[in-house]
C-alpha cells in the first residue's frame, strides 16, 4: 500500500515516526529516508536505538527555495531517491518513509512521474509518503491519503520551534 501524510497542519512527520514505530514493534524492518532534512533533529536520536529501522538523510539545514536551491541541493535530493529506488528492489523492508517527498515533487526538484516508478518497484512494502502539498499524481496513486489541516498554531503568534517538539 501507497500512503500519503499531507497538508499545511503539524504532524506529518510525527505520524510516520509512529507507524514505523509500530512496524518495528511487530518485528518488521523500516527504511526512513528523509529529504530537505539535516542531521540535527531529536527524533534521530531515539531512532538509533530502534533496532530495524534504519535512518538515511539526503538534504541540509535550513529552508528550502527553487529561487535559492543550489545544484548541488537538488543533486543530493535525487540521489535520495535513486538510493531508495536501489534499496526498493533489494525488498529488504517492510516500510519504507518518504519524509518530505511530496514538498521535494511540489518544490520541482523531482518529477511526480519519478517517484511513482520508485514506489511501484515494490511489490509488498508498505510505502509512506509525507510533506506538504502532494501533488495529485501521487495522491491518485496512493491508497490512503491524509490530510493534517491546520486550524490554529502557535507559530501565528511568534512561538518558534522547540526542541523535542518540532525538531
Amino acid at each position: 500500500m501507497i500512503q500519503i501524510y499531507t497538508g499545511n497542519g503539524k504532524g506529518k512527520t510525527t505520524a510516520a515516526l509512529g507507524l514505523a514505530l509500530r512496524a518495528v514493534g511487530a518485528g518488521k524492518r523500516v527504511l526512513f529516508v528523509r529529504f530537505m532534512k539535516d542531521k540535527n533533529s531529536s527524533e534521530l536520536k531515539a531512532m538509533e536505538l530502534l533496532p530495524g529501522l534504519y535512518v538515511y538523510t539526503f538534504g541540509r539545514s535550513g529552508f528550502y527555495h527553487p529561487q535559492k536551491t543550489s545544484v548541488a541541493d537538488i543533486k543530493t535530493i535525487r540521489e535520495g531517491l535513486e538510493f531508495v529506488n536501489k534499496e526498493i528492489v533489494k525488498h529488504c523492508f517492510d516500510v519504507i518513509v518518504l519524509d518530505e517527498i511530496n514538498n521535494t515533487v511540489d518544490i520541482g526538484f523531482i518529477k511526480p512521474e519519478e517517484v511513482i516508478k520508485v514506489v511501484k518497484a515494490a511489490t509488498f512494502e508498505e510505502i509512506i509518503l509525507t510533506g506538504r502539498n502532494a501533488v495529485k499524481k501521487l495522491i491518485k496513486e496512493a491508497h490512503l491519503v491524509t490530510n493534517m489541516q491546520e486550524r490554529k498554531h502557535y507559530f501565528c503568534e511568534g512561538i518558534g520551534a522547540r526542541k523535542g517538539i518540532e525538531y
